[in-house]
């Protein structure tokens, strides 16, 4: 016998799931942004090149989470500009405070400021959808982003050529460890309905 507690969890299951999903694809936009930024505008060796670099980049994957976040998200003008602008920030001066090294601990601590600076550019985005939990995220972001650019060190990934964002291994990574970004949203989105 069905109760009507019984008939809302299926779907509720299914919507985390399907926005689950939807965001795990979203690993795409961290290659294909410091693709496009490499074409554009080359290696990270310059404040310039790390500037525009990171808005190339943080636009492309600010599109591409936005999507992946769906009606869930905070809209897709506001999560792009928070993102281009959290990573122009973030890798301007990541990557100018460790010299433009791309040894372990130098990647480490440029994704540790990247993910904090697109994390609090974010938290602003999600505050209304969150309320105080997003403040938490730029936090998480810093501690993630550090990890993604260990994970593609130690995938033997030619760190040397500058990139704007870590590679695909660790894009996989980070983006696995924020999922739970979109399954919360989609929760605030279904006690609100």
């Amino acid at each position: 016998m069905h109760t009507l507690e019984t008939t809302r969890q299926a779907p509720a299951r299914r919507s985390w799931r399907r926005a689950a999903a939807r965001w795990i694809v979203t690993f795409a936009g961290f290659p294909a942004g410091g693709f496009t930024a490499m074409l554009l505008v080359g290696h990270v060796d310059t404040v310039v090149t790390a500037l525009a670099g990171g808005l190339i980049t943080g636009t492309i994957l600010g599109a591409v989470q936005a999507w992946g976040l769906g009606r869930s998200g905070p809209g897709a003008i506001r999560w792009v500009a928070a993102t281009a602008i959290g990573l122009t920030i973030g890798l301007g001066i990541g990557a100018t405070s460790v010299g433009f090294r791309t040894t372990l601990a130098a990647l480490v601590v440029q994704g540790a400021v990247c993910g904090l600076a697109v994390g609090t550019a974010q938290a602003l985005a999600l505050r209304r959808s969150l309320g105080p939990i997003s403040f938490a995220w730029p936090a998480a972001l810093a501690a993630i982003w550090a990890l993604g650019w260990a994970v593609t060190y130690a995938a033997g990934i030619a760190v040397n050529d500058q990139f704007t964002v870590f590679g695909s291994s660790g894009a996989v990574v980070v983006t696995a460890l924020t999922v739970v970004l979109p399954v919360l949203l989609n929760a605030k989105q279904g006690e609100q309905s």
